[in-house]
């Protein structure tokens, strides 16, 4: 497995609006995997793969079965949406002692923000290394209601360890500021930031790229979209998804693993070890059921461990792809469970990783 290409996405920063470093890291990678690659003004990185025949050739005549609802001879547009961004925050104020006050990207829940490093990347002075920290007395002279208290997001501050001016001279409003903690492989699992979604990045690539090794070909037309701000409500995958216009969307994401003590196991989602996810329903979209079955028919036949999911709240890029071409795209999402995420400490099972890129393979492999 390219472990080290996980590695380098997820220490990547990039916040919705702000995703062009992880994009540029992408593009290099994807070099040689697609036949097109373009941006578009959002920033989505949209990479085209035409069909192929055996060996790996582009497909010289296309023959694939379509459904009535579809154009023609033209080939099954597979669309893979893998969403760019991580949760972080922009800069909002930087006051005359040059305390660091933040806007949030995404979501947080602020008890996993006491005491951080975090990194401010700033067009002026490059990216600096902070400390986050909510206002307020700290422990040894805190008052026992003052202990109690989780503050909001506005309370919190980024401290650089400058004077004020020097401070408002390297960072200015619209910089912005992610975790800034090291990806680490700890037994068979890895622990970083950012594995929402750099995970889905990650698939897209290699999936494409065993996909290309097998040799076996696909007659489907594969468009990996590497989408932007997601966090904050879907919004590349929405404009893509139009332009894209799929036969198939699959959303690719990390879904919750609360297979960890203090969760009841009718509310766990997935558990770590029992492989790649077929993500059914959460409060964005429905995936088409015909999907599902055609995936765990694919695991089964490749023998590729699966399992399912609903998640009671939250959403994904799938939603965005089933509600494009005028509604001739079935959508689906495949997952990896994450425990602890939205944290620094976001973590996955490697084998489930490894299934989840073997059943894209596998089943783009397949699709007429």
């Amino acid at each position: 497995m390219n472990i080290d290409l996980l590695k380098r996405l997820c220490e990547t920063p990039g916040i919705p609006g702000r995703e062009e470093r992880v994009r540029d890291l992408i593009l290099a990678e994807a070099e040689g995997l697609f036949d097109d690659i373009e941006s578009d003004a959002m920033g989505n990185l949209i990479c085209r793969r035409s069909p192929r025949g055996a060996g790996g050739g582009r497909s010289k005549k296309k023959t694939t079965k379509r459904t009535p609802a579809r154009r023609g001879a033209e080939p099954t547009k597979v669309m893979l949406a893998c969403h760019m961004d991580e949760i972080g925050f922009y800069v909002k104020h930087v006051d005359e002692r040059g305390f660091i006050r933040l806007d949030p990207a995404g979501g947080f829940d602020t008890r996993n923000l006491f005491s951080r490093r975090v990194l401010v990347c700033t067009k002026k002075a490059g990216d600096i290394v902070g400390v986050m920290n909510p206002g307020g007395r700290p422990v040894h002279i805190a008052s026992p209601e003052d202990r109690k208290k989780v503050p909001e997001i506005k309370e919190f501050m980024v401290d650089i360890g400058l004077p004020g001016a020097k401070v408002k001279r390297s960072v200015q409003i619209g910089d912005y500021v992610v975790m800034h903690e090291p990806f680490e492989e700890i037994g068979d699992k890895v622990v970083s930031k950012a594995l929402d979604n750099r995970v889905a990045c990650w698939l897209g690539l290699e999936s494409v790229r065993k996909l290309e090794s097998s040799g076996t070909g696909h007659r489907c037309e594969v468009i990996c979209v590497f989408t932007v701000q997601e966090e904050v409500g879907l919004r590349g995958a929405f404009t893509a998804s139009r332009r894209v216009r799929p036969d198939i969307g699959i959303g690719l994401d990390v879904t919750l693993a609360c297979d960890t003590p203090g969760v009841p196991t009718e509310e766990s989602v997935t558990t770590q070890g029992d492989g790649a996810v077929l993500h059914i329903k959460d409060s964005s979209f429905i995936a088409d059921h015909t999907l599902i079955d055609e995936l765990e028919a694919v695991a089964k036949k490749n023998r590729v461990k699966v399992q399912r999911s609903i998640l009671a709240a939250g959403g994904q890029d799938g939603a965005a792809m089933q509600l494009a071409n005028d509604g001739a795209c079935r959508a689906v999402g495949v997952t990896v469970g994450t425990r602890y995420i939205h944290t620094v400490t976001e973590m996955i099972e490697k084998k489930d990783l490894a299934a989840a890129r073997d059943l894209l393979a596998a089943y783009l492999g397949q699709v007429r």
